[in-house]
């Protein structure tokens, strides 16, 4: 019979924060997939320090690219899509000869997740389960102390990799934001809010539910980057009683 692949959400970065299911799952797990950048330990593995079973085997599924050549280069696509048929063939191997795989997703597996382009290449061979997890945009609102939406506020999830001008557009269009994606696109993500007139109501959530937690208003920041996990929250102000 053949094992099962699991898409393990592990929450935002806490352990605390995973969920019954997953705590379950991956206490018994005999085989622990996680992808990480070359020479580190990668963040959904530190996630769960000290929770792998004694005697499980731990499988690094490490990027060949993650910000040295440009999304626009041919060779990013290409070599990502190399890498995600290795680790596909690897996990299908597993689970056709009957071992259950457990892979560690940060936040939720289906979520702009790595995760998924496995699950696409796996669920038409093997079983494969996605365990959801809390995103780290829910613990990035919950860290400013106020709600996202109230009402009929339309939520916006964006990414700070796209045009500064199509930036601009989508946040004058919505009520609440979520701006994910950061790193090198502070500066645009800036320009941005300032255009749509939303700059004064950010903030800053950098680590969120992590160790190193930090909520700054937006303005009050001086730093040209900031780190990968970090978000950028505008809270709706609509409709309430």
């Amino acid at each position: 019979m053949s094992g099962t692949v699991y898409g393990l959400g592990l929450g935002p970065g806490a352990a605390d924060l995973m969920s019954v299911r997953a705590d379950r799952l991956l206490r018994a797990a005999r085989h622990v997939a996680f992808f990480r950048k070359t020479g580190r330990k990668g963040q959904a593995r530190q996630i769960v320090e000290g929770l792998i079973p004694d005697g499980a085997t731990e499988f690094a599924m490490e990027y060949p690219v993650t910000t040295e050549i440009p999304l626009s280069d041919p060779r990013y696509n290409a070599l990502l899509a190399a890498f995600y048929e290795d680790c596909t063939d690897h996990l299908r191997s597993l689970a056709q000869a009957g071992e259950d795989v457990v892979v560690l997703c940060e936040g939720d597996p289906f979520f702009y997740g790595s995760f998924m382009h496995l699950y696409m290449r796996l669920r038409d061979l093997v079983p494969v389960e996605v365990v959801p997890g809390i995103t780290g945009m829910s613990a990035a609102w919950t860290a400013t102390g106020a709600p996202i939406t109230w009402g009929d506020d339309v939520l916006t999830v964006l990414m700070a990799t796209l045009p500064e001008a199509e930036l601009a557009r989508r946040m004058a269009d919505s009520d609440a934001l979520v701006v994910m994606k950061i790193g090198r696109n502070f500066g645009r993500l800036c320009r941005a809010l300032q255009s749509a007139g939303r700059f004064e109501a950010a903030w800053l959530v950098e680590y969120a539910a992590m160790p190193g937690q930090k909520v700054t208003r937006l303005a009050e920041v001086t730093a040209e980057t900031v780190p990968y996990f970090s978000i950028v929250i505008v809270h709706g102000q609509g409709r309430r009683p």
